[in-house]
């Protein structure tokens, strides 16, 4: 009899292998669950030729979700190309489980690539980072500064050219 007792608070402190492997079990499939997206505030912008909203991302018992696969569900809500789909600024909520981020969907690739900032179509994979020299950027700074009268205008023109470079 104490031997049993004994046996069962062992198991309360150290559960036993199966119950290790049953929780990694739920736990595997906790963290493939389905996330919710409930789009708020959603505007159509002609002006931008992009459709924006903010949206809520419930993720429970995953750490996030990936910027790729929410492009991807939004792609399909909205009928879009996922190319064309932005999805930045997320904050996950204290205790997890949900995120809110924005998100903007753009008509065509063109005003994409015109109205999108630069750092943004980077990530996206949409054009390449250009890698200035840090000597270069100085010198043609100060060629810049140096320069006095009417010809200032195409100086610093040429200048800007030259960091560019």
């Amino acid at each position: 009899m104490i031997h049993l007792q004994y046996q069962m608070i062992i198991d309360v402190i150290h559960p036993g292998r199966a119950n290790v492997e049953q929780k990694k079990k739920q736990l595997l499939t906790m963290s493939d669950s389905a996330v919710i997206i409930k789009t708020r505030k959603f505007k159509r912008n002609p002006l931008l030729a992009r459709k924006q909203m903010i949206i809520d991302v419930i993720h429970p018992g995953r750490a996030n979700v990936a910027k790729s696969e929410l492009c991807e569900l939004l792609a399909g809500m909205y009928k879009a190309n996922a190319k064309l789909t932005v999805v930045f600024g997320f904050r996950t909520k204290f205790g997890g489980g949900k995120s809110t981020g924005f998100c903007l969907i753009y008509d065509n690739e063109d005003s994409m690539i015109k109205f999108e900032p630069k750092y943004r179509m980077v990530r996206k994979g949409v054009t390449e980072k250009k890698e200035y020299s840090r000597k270069a950027i100085k010198e043609a700074k100060n060629k810049k500064l140096k320069i006095r009268g009417t010809g200032a205008r195409i100086a610093k023109h040429k200048a800007k050219r030259a960091g560019d470079d």
